[in-house]
């Protein structure tokens, strides 16, 4: 290309990361795995690899997701859906290499049992936060993935994935503060799930008792709205208490 030839142009890498997240025993877990090749090896990652010759980042993102872990994007049990986050691009991020990176977030509930393939020492589900550093700029990535699931909870009714059929709204708030790492008012959580359409469907006659004195809690179901209108936003900032401001 005219103008262009006197820049030598070095090959570089594609690669995939993937920043999958689930709630197990009421803490946001991370799927990890450990580095078993250098660089870094022995040291936690998000799973990923190169992209092929003949492979779109989406397709290399679900082979190396079954490859390192044994999880299925989109067609295993956990209905595991890879949305496409941003791409990382920084010259010194490998130290093998110039490699760009296209990174994936996802969400799923009831996931399977991991375990690692042939580039993977171990595949495991951690507490979010726990282990780190991570591998290359693996925090950074899960940091903004973190972010975007984070968001999802605020403008889709993706939260009452992660609570039983019936559920109270004190359950559903629980998997919020979960993922938003944020303590909640329980009656403004109440008023703002309930004053969005199509959210939560009320179970007419059904309660259960959630220890204490009070009275049996009512039961709802998953609405049928797969945006939420108004959004139900986190709170803007958290005191050192832990209580949202």
């Amino acid at each position: 290309m005219q103008g262009y030839d006197k820049y030598a142009f070095e090959p570089f890498a594609v690669t995939v990361d993937l920043a999958v997240f689930t709630v197990r025993a009421g803490r946001l877990h991370v799927l990890l795995v450990e580095r078993g090749q250098e660089p870094y090896a022995g040291q936690w990652a998000l799973p990923g690899g190169f992209v092929l010759p003949d492979e779109s980042a989406e397709t290399a993102a679900g082979r190396e997701l079954a490859e390192e872990t044994g999880l299925a994007d989109s067609t295993g049990s956990a209905g595991l859906h890879l949305e496409q986050l941003r791409t990382y691009s920084e010259p010194d991020r490998d130290p093998r290499m110039r490699v760009v990176s296209v990174a994936f977030a996802a969400l799923v509930p009831d996931p399977p049992a991991v375990h690692a393939g042939s580039d993977a020492a171990r595949a495991e589900w951690l507490p979010y936060g726990t282990p780190g550093p991570l591998a290359f700029d693996h925090d950074r990535i899960l940091a903004d993935a973190h972010d975007r699931v984070c968001a999802k909870f605020e403008y889709t009714g993706l939260a009452t994935a992660f609570c039983p059929p019936e559920f109270t709204l004190g359950e559903l708030r629980q998997v919020y503060e979960t993922v938003w790492a944020a303590e909640l008012d329980p009656a403004n959580f109440r008023r703002k799930v309930l004053g969005t359409t199509g959210f939560v469907e009320a179970i007419p006659g059904a309660a259960r008792l959630t220890g204490g004195r009070g009275k049996p809690a009512a039961l709802y179901r998953a609405g049928p709205a797969t945006s939420l209108h108004p959004p139900l936003l986190r709170p803007t900032t958290v005191s050192p208490e832990g209580k949202p401001s």
